[in-house]
């Protein structure tokens, strides 16, 4: 349908307010104070784009005072600094504990201006002092070299999402409201955001939301038309087509559209009011009886012109209100006198000497209106999430073990018993703790969780929910079929100062690839900055993992999560992979205590067998590695082979190789070595957790060949032990994208990571075995071809396969 002039009308960014709650709350003296507030943010804003001197025009611009790179985003920012000023006076008016995030993050002008304004800034940063020398910095470092990032970066008093990679604002801050029932997190959407798949997703956090133990998230949607060079898809559908849409997600969408600052302020603030104040009655009401409904949330679309204040036009061009103003509308001011001077009174425009005494500091009037000490958005502990953590209270892991007479010899389960661990996690910490996952709890072996909780659950139930649905309004393991919205809860949970932990299919681990990176890049940066405080560490479960995949086949065969994870800093970064129960968990356990790391266990949810008494577990897990005894007989001498391996599988494969070369060749000399801590494969020159030189030619030797049976993509290996001495001699084999629905032995057949090939890759690399191991490789190539025979005659792997066990 072609759009009607009426229709375009109601899409209009411009012209006096038109909103949804009417009202007036604002005298004329506090709309003017506002209003002064709100220009002195827009001039900040622009300063830090532009200027590197002369900071309040107390002379004429000149295009020395014009930095020689001009990096940041107008666009966004004086939306995100009109919002944040209406905020402040709604913390004030109703004593509110809020926190703030800029889902366009990018737009970190419009942020960090009032949090400069409020004094949080110069709080952290003394050197960017409330006068003239303080301002002259904080403009001139602004995207600078060694400066202020360009968007809310962890440097960012008050933020705990950047927003340079988009679409995790409501989940992050549905996850900072868990558990905070007096918090209110104002989440900011920019409608290029609003596109993309994990924000469309993570609408549904209404769902998730208890009004008895939680806070409120408030959605702020900033309709400001335009992306870089594109319109944007929910600013141009029709005014009830998105008040529609919004509804079908459960929310109640209050409108404030226009341009005209006089009556947006009051719009704001009318519908501030109202919707803080129902978000106390939905609260008050759950609260006082004790039924936790499903509620219809408040939130609000602000649709204003994208760079509002900005010049109407640039040589012909329009500027505000269009997607020119998105970055730097005036880049060439340094050589153009002409743009030189529309900037000048541009930002004149916004009456600096009303705004800053003659020390260059915020008239006391202006800073009155933002909040006071921890109130103050900027200063609020619950963006420093480490300030207001407390510690996990554990039960002894130990206790949750396997016990058996001697290794490899019986089979069970890795990660049942850690879900039985994970439900004593939960009953000793029912305010701190929660589990995350994509509606896989039950099918990765975690479902004792149950017995201490059960799944959140406040929409509507049908009477066979009853029958093992595990559901309930007060259930703390959140499940959605959205790996972005439980990666982006997790992640607003820790970064408030709670714990959590997450499992989730191997495969489809890829899905927050960028979230991990994400994630990793702020601890990365947050461990450099002494004033924030630790937070819990990200705990991520992979299972149901590639060798135990033969029944979904080839799109679920993918270990390739953790090559990005090594991609990311050695200080943040761990991965572990236990090959049975007790390693797991001493694992899970040391993961659950550590501070600022993202921890990556890999384990299988299927039946393994077990290898370790639980203290010889957290010996061998507290080293990271390991030569096995029982498996190697190159006691007091010099092996003939290496044969070594991480990963439950592999391990197992790797044994069976082990038994079989010492039945072929029992004067071959084996020394077996299992990882647990990958990173221990790495120099401790590149990584804390890796081994040093010395240490590594001791276990692998310097010159004698090494097997090494890997879960993931072999050249990983390879890309950590590069420097080793003997990386010459070094091979691996692990997962080569071959995969159909097989048998598991089909599967590692394929893919040459089983015990057959292993035997065989030994033979022709042990010197003494290459002439006599002929009939020996002759053997085992004859079994491999009949384990497929069997595989596709009768669809199941062979017994004598099946029931192996370690034999010495």
């Amino acid at each position: 349908m072609v759009a009607t002039k009426a229709s375009l009308g109601e899409l209009s960014s411009y012209g006096v307010a038109r909103s949804t709650v009417k009202g007036a709350p604002l005298s004329d003296e506090e709309s003017k104070k506002l209003h002064a507030f709100w220009r002195a943010t827009n001039y900040l804003a622009l300063g830090m784009i532009y200027l590197q001197d002369n900071p309040l025009l107390r002379e004429k611009l000149k295009p020395e005072h014009i930095k020689p790179r001009m990096l940041g985003h107008w666009g966004t920012s004086p939306a995100l600094s009109f919002i944040y000023t209406h905020l402040n006076r709604v913390i004030k008016l109703f004593d509110l504990n809020m926190i703030y995030m800029a889902g366009p993050g990018h737009g970190a002008p419009g942020v960090l201006g009032p949090v400069y304004i409020e004094g949080a800034y110069s709080e952290i940063y003394p050197e960017k002092s409330q006068d003239l020398d303080g301002l002259t910095r904080f403009f001139k470092e602004f995207s600078f070299p060694g400066g202020i990032g360009s968007h809310c970066t962890p440097e960012t008093p008050g933020s705990i999402h950047e927003g340079g990679e988009l679409g995790y604002v409501l989940s992050h801050a549905c996850g900072a409201a868990f558990d905070n029932p007096d918090l209110i997190v104002a989440a900011v959407v920019g409608d290029g955001e609003a596109e993309t798949g994990p924000l469309a997703t993570s609408w549904h956090i209404n769902k998730f939301l208890n009004p008895i133990r939680d806070g409120a998230v408030l959605p702020i949607l900033n309709l400001n038309g335009y992306k870089i060079n594109n319109p944007t898809l929910l600013a141009r559908i029709p005014h009830e087509e998105l008040e529609h849409l919004l509804k079908g997600y459960g929310y109640i969408p209050y409108f404030v559209e226009g341009s005209d600052p006089q009556s947006m302020h009051q719009a704001m603030a009318a519908t501030l009011d109202h919707c803080v104040r129902q978000i106390r009655s939905i609260q008050g009401v759950a609260r006082d009886n004790g039924i936790p409904a499903r509620p219809q949330w408040p939130m609000i679309v602000l649709r204003a012109p994208k760079g509002w204040t900005a010049p109407v036009e640039v040589d012909g061009h329009k500027l505000e209100g269009f997607w020119r103003s998105h970055q730097v509308p005036l880049a060439g001011v340094r050589k153009n006198p002409e743009h030189l001077k529309l900037l000048e009174n541009w930002m004149r425009s916004y009456k600096p000497e009303e705004l800053f005494d003659a020390n260059g500091t915020i008239i006391a009037e202006l800073r009155e209106r933002a909040p006071a000490g921890i109130r103050r958005m900027g200063a609020n502990p619950h963006a420093n999430g480490g300030l207001v953590k407390k510690s996990l209270r554990l039960p002894d892991f130990r206790n949750y073990g396997i016990e058996f007479e001697k290794p490899g010899q019986i089979e069970a389960d890795n990660t049942r018993p850690l879900g039985v661990f994970l439900r004593d996690v939960m009953k000793l910490n029912m305010n701190s703790f929660r589990v995350f996952g994509p509606d896989e709890t039950t099918s990765n072996r975690l479902d004792a969780l149950y017995e201490a909780t059960k799944k959140f659950w406040i929409a509507e139930y049908f009477p066979e929910d009853s029958d093992g649905g595990e559901l309930a309004s007060d259930g703390r393991v959140m499940e959605m079929l959205s790996e972005h919205t439980m990666e982006g809860m997790l992640e607003g949970y820790l970064l408030t100062g709670r714990h959590g932990f997450l499992s989730t299919y191997e495969a489809f681990a890829h899905v927050i690839d960028s979230m991990f990176n994400q994630h990793a890049k702020w601890l990365t940066i947050c461990n450099q900055l002494p004033w924030r405080q630790n937070v819990a560490s990200l705990n991520l479960l992979i299972t149901s993992t590639v060798w135990r995949q033969d029944h979904n086949g080839f799109t679920h065969q993918d270990p390739g999560f953790l090559d990005v994870v090594v991609n990311k800093r050695a200080e943040v970064t761990r991965i572990y992979l236990p090959p049975d129960v007790n390693s797991l968990l001493s694992v899970a356990d040391h993961c659950l205590r550590s501070e600022n790391y993202i921890n990556v266990i890999v384990s299988d949810k299927q039946a393994h067998l077990q290898y370790m008494t639980m203290e010889e577990a957290i010996t061998h897990c507290e080293k990271g590695l390991g030569i096995w005894g029982p498996a190697s007989n190159d006691q007091g001498q010099e092996p003939d082979v290496v044969m070594a391996c991480a990963g439950d599988t592999p391990t197992q494969e790797a044994l069976a190789a082990t038994a079989l070369l010492r039945n072929e060749f029992p004067d071959l000399k084996i020394r077996f070595v299992n990882v647990v801590d990958l990173f221990k494969l790495q120099s401790d020159r590149e990584h804390p957790h890796g081994l040093s030189d010395r240490d590594f030619d001791s276990l692998f030797t310097v010159d004698k060949p090494i097997v090494f049976n890997f879960h993931g993509y072999p050249w990983l290996i390879h890309r950590l032990a590069y420097t080793r001495t003997n990386h010459r001699n070094l091979h691996v084999r692990g997962y080569k994208e071959r995969g159909n629905i097989n048998t598991p032995m089909e599967l590692a057949i394929d893919n040459e990571i089983d015990r057959f090939t292993l035997a065989i890759d030994v033979i022709d690399r042990v010197p003494q075995l290459k002439a006599r191991g002929a009939h020996a490789k002759e053997k085992f190539k004859n079994e491999q071809i009949a384990c497929r025979r069997y595989a596709h005659t009768f669809g199941i792997d062979r017994p004598d396969i099946v029931e192996w066990r370690w034999p010495f």
